[in-house]
């Protein structure tokens, strides 16, 4: 029944978050809202939606091993394996002037969240400060983006160009987006009491669950995009995608779960895995800047990274 509840519920969230940013992206076609603005809010950190439920619903049962574990273990798989498949399906050429701000802001949030974790507990003003960091980040993007039409703003816009276009109605469109909304909630209830029943039950703790099933299930929408993303020859936009999402994991996830209630981090979390995080987001940008391109053999070095993890973490359990 567990195994049962966890399949659901990660096909529940995968669905789920599809339908609400496919709903929430026509809204705001409807309501005429520019397209780099769709590409940095609604669709870059729109996949992150299952995410961040998956984190506060957890957190609110009790199981800060999930709510962590699913933020680490998502960035460190958005790296080491959807962008080590995006970039397997064809190289990905990297917009250095594009790379150099966000990658700026992925490497400072990588920081701070390294140093809340060191703490062993975020509490809720760390989280505030999260928020406002995410907020600025937002807010500053945009404004620049009005001043001044940049490579990256061209990214966002790429991105929002992703979904297909389809004719608007509004009132539709915003049933659907509710729709999303809540399949995504129950899907995220159905995947923690499931993982927490198959910890249990296998005796292995909760936060291995986080940072493999539940980061994996919940990871699936930027794989979907990124991988769309190169097949159309847009492959900067995946490397976008996976950049912001994990900007907002760091920032918002944990920033708006803590802000709900404070988060115990696991001692596992603190000695190895946020530190594997680190690593995966040293790489990331290393292979980003090295020829401006990410190539077939740093993805296999990605995805053999991948691998080793995983085959660590279960060896470990």
């Amino acid at each position: 029944m567990d195994l049962l509840f966890v399949l659901g519920g990660l096909v529940a969230l995968v669905v789920g978050g599809d339908v609400l940013v496919r709903g929430a992206v026509s809204v705001a076609r409807s309501l005429r809202v520019p397209p780099m603005v769709i590409g940095l809010t609604l669709v870059g950190f729109g996949t992150s939606a299952p995410e961040l439920v998956t984190s506060l619903q957890a957190a609110l049962t009790g199981s800060p091993g999930l709510a962590v574990g699913n933020v680490v273990g998502s960035n460190i798989g958005n790296v080491l394996l959807i962008l080590g498949i995006a970039a397997l399906i064809a190289p990905i050429a990297v917009d250095t002037r594009a790379l150099r701000r966000d990658g700026a802001v992925l490497a400072g949030a990588t920081l701070l969240g390294l140093w809340a974790m060191a703490q062993g507990v975020i509490p809720r003003p760390t989280g505030a400060l999260f928020v406002a960091a995410i907020l600025a980040y937002v807010g500053t993007t945009l404004l620049l983006e009005r001043r001044r039409a940049s490579d990256t703003g061209a990214l966002y816009t790429a991105e929002a160009d992703l979904l297909p276009m389809h004719p608007t109605r509004l009132g539709r469109d915003a049933l659907l987006t509710i729709g999303g909304l809540v399949l995504t909630v129950l899907g995220a209830r159905f995947l923690v009491e499931g993982a927490v029943g198959i910890a249990s039950a296998m005796g292995i703790s909760e936060t291995i669950i986080g940072l493999t099933v539940v980061a994996i299930g919940t990871s699936m929408p930027e794989l979907v995009t990124s991988v769309m993303a190169v097949r159309r020859g847009e492959g900067a936009v995946a490397l976008g995608n996976v950049i912001g999402s994990n900007i907002f994991n760091i920032l918002g996830i944990l920033g708006i779960t803590a802000l709900v209630v404070p988060i115990d981090v696991p001692a596992q979390i603190l000695s190895v895995d946020g530190w594997v995080m680190a690593a995966a987001t040293v790489a990331l940008l290393v292979f980003a800047t090295s020829g401006a391109r990410v190539s077939r053999r740093e993805a296999g070095a990605l995805l053999a990274s991948y691998g080793a993890y995983m085959g660590w973490l279960f060896m470990a359990a």
